[in-house]
């Protein structure tokens, strides 16, 4: 899923090529896509794009008439600036937005479509949309605190949760986690208070390069490698590969859809986190720490109860 460094520079880019154009057709390749039906999309056409903007993990554009067109990514959902009149390609086609300099295409990869598309209107319709977590880079050390320990959850649960923080999702938790060297399992009220202040300078650091990287990436282009798995990124994506701060190899935890990675040495005491799936199969062959892993040795079975 696009997340705030990605989503900064998508608007950026949308800012450099249509605030001030005319938006002046929307062609859906497929009317799933379309989550809102008052006001009617057809009201949006013939309308000026005036800012576009960040809301979390969602890119607004706004027109005239307080209306307020809103992409949401979700994971494979992906923006391509393209020739005017261009068509929404193929099946990966969603929507396009046609405008005198070119057409933005919103495509999705994969079968299951989750991207959505909505139309408000009002700041109140808009706001209602997302969850309102707190902007990590325009906050200060004492509201973050406030926010991070508002509900009791796991360092990865806090981070990615868009009513706590904001724009942050799996792949940055997990470079912040590693910056700052903590355990993704650790609970948040268990934190002292040096150890908050070194996540949130890690939340700060994290967004603040990437967001640098990606827009250096894109120069005066349309971001076109939007993907949450980069070969530069320290943990995330990189399970069995070295860790650039020890060396040992990436361990991950897999729920659901998601995965969790993390090193050993650096975050968690040398401790590996049980994965649910592996942890099952294996039973008491499942090593305890990264020492057992990387030695082939294991810990002596334990009785169960």
């Amino acid at each position: 899923m696009p997340e705030l460094p990605d989503v900064v520079v998508y608007v950026e880019a949308l800012e450099r090529r249509i605030v001030g154009e005319v938006l002046t057709g929307i062609r859906l390749a497929s009317p799933f896509v379309l989550r809102t039906f008052d006001p009617p999309i057809t009201e949006a056409v013939g309308r000026r794009i005036h800012a576009a903007e960040r809301l979390g993990k969602r890119i607004v554009l706004a027109l005239d008439g307080d209306l307020f067109l809103v992409f949401h990514l979700m994971i494979a959902g992906r923006l391509r600036w393209r020739a005017p009149g261009t068509k929404p390609p193929g099946k990966l086609g969603l929507a396009a937005f046609d405008f005198a300099p070119g057409t933005l295409l919103l495509t999705e990869a994969g079968s299951k479509k989750r991207a959505a598309l909505h139309l408000v209107r009002g700041r109140d319709a808009l706001r209602a949309l997302a969850p309102s977590g707190l902007e990590v880079l325009d906050a200060d050390l004492a509201s973050f605190r406030a926010a991070f320990l508002r509900e009791r959850h796991t360092l990865k649960r806090t981070l990615t949760d868009p009513r706590l923080l904001s724009g942050i999702g799996n792949a940055y938790s997990d470079e912040i986690l590693h910056r700052a060297r903590l355990s993704p399992v650790r609970l948040n009220d268990q934190l002292d208070d040096a150890e908050i202040a070194r996540l949130f300078d890690a939340c700060r650091a994290v967004l603040l390069e990437w967001t640098d990287r990606l827009r250096r990436e894109a120069g005066d282009g349309f971001p076109e490698k939007v993907t949450a798995f980069r070969p530069e990124m320290a943990v995330h994506g990189r399970y069995r590969l070295p860790c650039p701060e020890c060396g040992s190899p990436v361990q991950r935890i897999v729920h659901a859809e998601n995965e969790t990675n993390y090193c050993a040495r650096c975050q968690t005491g040398g401790k590996l986190l049980a994965d649910r799936a592996l942890s099952r199969l294996l039973h008491d062959d499942w090593p305890r720490t990264i020492d057992e892993l990387e030695s082939g040795t294991r810990a002596a079975p334990q009785r169960r109860r």
